[in-house]
């Protein structure tokens, strides 16, 4: 364990925190997932659309690096993309063996951030919808680019590496992903209030 205090743990790197979690230091473990679950949860559910099944996955994802955590070698892999790729897998496990079954538009969670008034509320949460139906009909390996590229806002190498491509396939599935968003919105454009002015 260490002696070292909670606040100055929260400055080290993911790989040093999975290090000491498998030392036995419990705070390591509570930064590490008070750091990693949320970006992994956004991921999961911007996968799946639904939010019981993101926060299933997540857990489900987080239990799998605290068991390699004993085993984690430093430096092969940072422990965001380890974490990214198995969230994605587990994710399209489950699409596999659900797919057919439907995201409830009222199932989609409306921004809680600012306070904007109702209608913008319920104008976001269109749009929300609308993004949330238009992923869902793009193939898997398209749907995990372009969310992770435009949604997590990760750069072309990392996704290549979580995805286990080269940059250039990366670059192609990005592209076409964005190609069938296009046509799966096209038409929706001053329904979801976005306009030329």
């Amino acid at each position: 364990m260490t002696d070292m205090p909670f606040d100055d743990l929260t400055l080290l790197d993911d790989d040093a925190l999975l290090l000491l979690y498998s030392a036995g230091d419990p705070a390591a473990a509570r930064i590490l997932t008070e750091r990693l679950a949320p970006r992994v949860h956004a991921h999961a559910w911007r996968l799946l659309g639904d939010a019981a099944e993101a926060e299933d996955v997540t857990q489900e994802a987080l239990l799998r690096l605290w068991k390699i955590a004993p085993d984690w070698r430093q430096g092969e892999a940072k422990v965001t993309t380890w974490l990214y790729r198995v969230t994605a897998n587990l994710a399209t496990d489950r699409l596999r063996r659900g797919r057919g079954r439907g995201v409830a538009l009222d199932a989609i969670p409306e921004p809680e951030d600012g306070q904007p008034s109702a209608e913008a509320r319920m104008q976001e949460a269109d749009r929300a919808a609308a993004l949330q139906e238009a992923l869902a009909t793009l193939p898997d390996r398209q749907r995990q680019a372009v969310v992770l590229r435009h949604l997590d806002g990760l750069a072309n190498p990392d996704i290549a590496a979580i995805m286990d491509l080269g940059v250039e396939a990366v670059e192609s599935l990005v592209a076409r992903g964005k190609r069938g968003l296009a046509a799966a919105l096209s038409g929706m454009k001053e329904s979801l209030g976005y306009n030329d002015d």
